[in-house]
């Protein structure tokens, strides 16, 4: 309690935090290149090089772009439990700089092959999908355990803000320089973040790095571990000892399904009813961006059980994302598109602060791996079904079909929450997961 008062007072974690405020930063380039490039890249195919077959040709683009979070799953848990994390994150960022970075002088030097930017995508994609559950990972290694809420706020916020900034300069900078301009300022943003991560000190000791744990590990893991970290076990077992979050992630992988298709949906919603240009892509990515980032620094104070907040997100989603079906226009979609963010956001704090504590020590390399495959694991699928759609459908039609697939998704994780108290008294850490998502927010925040 006596903490309570200087508080107040204290500097924002990035600031107090100095290797966390440049992990963070490196964070922000790397998410915020990575979105730049994906956005950039999708309104050149859809406003310049696409044919007849933009909307396919696009959805394509990001179903190549997302496929490495979900394929390479288990190969990053191993990665990311058996090496250092600061390398790991490191050679990531180092490994995308020296991509892009080449292929922005090919670009330059002449006019840059379909097959090339795929494979861009494909490579920057597969970069990240290591990078970020590692830094997720690394939370607990860079700051206090009373630190994890302010960590996973800043942390998530960052999606936001690359969202914000990435998707307000990708098209921008189609329209002024054309994609080479893109790839150029991609593989710098890049390079800079290995340097970040490389001058910031992890606590933990180099090797295998969330094994052995120390107590604030323990502690974080909901109290199972009793001082002795646990045996890694395989993505299945941890699956499998994880009961009601499996169940959670499976419903918001359901839920992406029609979420994520916003970023097949909007260029084409921008063309084909909005008859703009990539301004106007760059302000309807804004808009999500800055709605998501309003979500992630006000998530915590939103009052209710984590799942009750998150079956309520998704029912507000379902209504913003249908609403540009039915009242075109520049203000209903952007306005559309911020409270589809504020709900993103408020999710992404809720359940990811409470998995940073319920999750075992030494499972956190492989969960949250198989927490960004299963998340993203409809993400390709999504992109290239709306991308299919969108050569047959309007971009109303298609904002439609947004929306109404998000309702059975909301009730149904509705219903979860109801059928979750009974499977409460269950050992491991689907018990604490379980029990925590009935308890109210205060508790968990």
């Amino acid at each position: 309690m006596n903490a309570a008062a200087p508080r107040g007072r204290r500097l924002p974690l990035v600031l107090r935090n100095p290797s966390f405020g440049r992990v963070w930063t490196a964070q922000l380039l790397t998410q915020a290149a990575g979105r730049m490039f994906q956005v950039g890249a999708v309104w050149w195919l859809v406003g310049f090089a696409g044919g007849e077959r933009r909307g396919l040709e696009s959805g394509l683009f990001l179903m190549v772009s997302t496929l490495p979070a979900v394929a390479l799953a288990p190969v990053v848990a191993r990665v990311v439990a058996r090496h250092a994390h600061r390398t790991v994150l490191a050679v990531a960022a180092a490994v995308a700089g020296a991509v892009a970075v080449p292929v922005a002088l090919w670009a330059y030097a002449g006019d840059l092959p379909m097959p090339a930017v795929y494979a861009v995508g494909l490579a920057l994609a597969a970069c990240q999908a290591v990078f970020d559950p590692c830094l997720t990972t690394s939370v607990p290694e860079l700051v206090e355990d009373t630190d994890i809420e302010a960590a996973t706020g800043f942390e998530l916020s960052t999606q936001s803000l690359a969202g914000l900034g990435g998707g307000l300069l990708g098209p921008l900078l189609v329209d002024a320089g054309g994609l080479p301009a893109v790839v150029a300022v991609c593989g710098t943003a890049y390079l800079l973040a290995a340097l970040l991560v490389a001058s910031a000190r992890f606590r933990h000791a180099p090797g295998t790095s969330d094994a052995p744990q120390d107590p604030q590990g323990g502690s974080m893991a909901g109290g199972e571990g009793h001082g002795t970290p646990a045996a890694p076990r395989t993505l299945r077992q941890i699956l499998a000892g994880l009961p009601f979050i499996r169940r959670v992630l499976l419903c918001f992988a359901a839920a992406n399904l029609f979420t994520t298709a916003v970023y097949v949906v909007m260029p084409l919603y921008t063309r084909g009813v909005l008859h703009s240009t990539g301004s106007t892509v760059a302000t309807l990515e804004a808009a999500l961006g800055a709605g998501t980032l309003v979500g992630s620094f006000t998530g915590a104070r939103v009052p209710g059980r984590p799942i009750a907040v998150g079956s309520a997100c998704l029912a507000v989603m379902a209504v913003a994302l249908g609403l540009p079906g039915l009242w075109a226009g520049h203000a209903t979609a952007i306005g559309a598109l911020a409270v589809a963010g504020w709900c993103v956001g408020v999710i992404g704090v809720r359940f990811v602060a409470l998995f940073q504590r319920l999750v075992p020590a030494a499972d956190k390399p492989g969960f949250f791996a198989v927490m960004q495959a299963l998340l993203g694991a409809t993400f390709p699928l999504s992109s290239l079904v709306f991308g299919a759609l969108g050569d047959h459908l309007g971009a109303r039609a298609l904002c439609l079909v947004q929306g109404a697939g998000l309702v059975p998704v909301a009730l149904a994780l509705w219903w979860l929450g109801g059928r979750a108290r009974p499977d409460a008294p269950r050992t491991g850490t689907g018990d604490a997961a379980t029990a925590a998502h009935l308890t109210p927010a205060g508790e968990t925040s």
